[in-house]
């Protein structure tokens, strides 16, 4: 009998988070540290709309961007904290978690041989959604001199005629690190000169604490060029309930009329 997968498929490595997580799980009274949720259960009042909901029998199909009364919300949340405009019906998804946002990101916009790159360490999803849209991911390895911190140099280095999007995973997973807006800066530069993309994931947004976070795509000329990720679970405790969405702005290049 054939070979029931993909060549592609067979490529693809399990996620290391995974079998981390499923060990200690099996571990009495261990803290796990390898997925993105608190170790508590989400507070009853969270819970109780759920319920609340269900009740109402809120439990059919929503527009295949979300909910319109939920991507207001986003739309005005990132008005009012970050100062960036957003039309709720036509520039904002909602998604199932964060891989699923990455995974329709790359693959809007990825043809073949278009290559990512993909700063590290950094989430396991990037690499692999990138091949599964059939692209190729192009790895640069954030230095600790640095402070984990991508530099325009390093991303400079790895560009080339095919380089199409740069993944920017930060606030990072795993090592916390941040960019401030001069680092930001920096990069813009390059992104524009080069005619990039960006996938900004900042779905740790909440958690900066040197200053307020700053999104790339809040800077002159690149809300055009960025698809922003985030997620509501990570700043808000609901437990194993995921909500992400994705913003964008892309701009198509008109034809020219004959």
């Amino acid at each position: 009998m054939r070979d029931p997968l993909s060549s592609t498929i067979k490529t693809i490595q399990p996620s290391g988070i995974r079998k981390f997580f499923d060990i200690v799980s099996e571990m009495k009274d261990a803290i796990s540290l390898g997925v993105g949720e608190p170790d508590f259960d989400t507070p009853w009042h969270i819970r109780d709309e759920g319920i609340y909901s269900l009740e109402k029998g809120r439990t059919f199909y929503t527009s295949n961007a979300g909910l319109k009364e939920l991507k207001v919300e986003i739309a005005r949340y990132l008005d009012r904290r970050y100062g960036m405009t957003y039309d709720y019906n036509k520039e904002i998804m909602v998604t199932v978690g964060g891989s699923e946002a990455i995974d329709i990101a790359l693959r809007a916009m990825l043809d073949a041989g278009d290559e990512v790159i993909i700063p590290q360490p950094s989430y396991v999803s990037y690499v692999p959604c990138t091949v599964l849209a059939g692209g190729t991911p192009v790895i640069v390895e954030l230095k600790e001199e640095n402070d984990f911190r991508l530099t325009a140099e390093d991303l400079e280095a790895v560009i080339t005629p095919k380089t199409k999007i740069l993944i920017m995973p930060f606030p990072n997973n795993p090592t916390g690190a941040i960019m401030e807006k001069a680092d930001l800066e920096a990069i813009v530069q390059v992104v524009k000169e080069h005619d990039l993309f960006v996938i900004s994931d900042e779905i740790y947004s909440e958690l900066t604490y040197v200053d307020k976070h700053v999104s790339i795509a809040s800077f002159p000329g690149m809300k055009e060029r960025t698809v922003l990720l985030s997620l509501i679970h990570i700043s808000e405790p609901t437990r194993r309930t995921p909500i992400s969405y994705a913003v964008f702005c892309l701009k198509k290049k008109k034809k020219k009329l004959l």
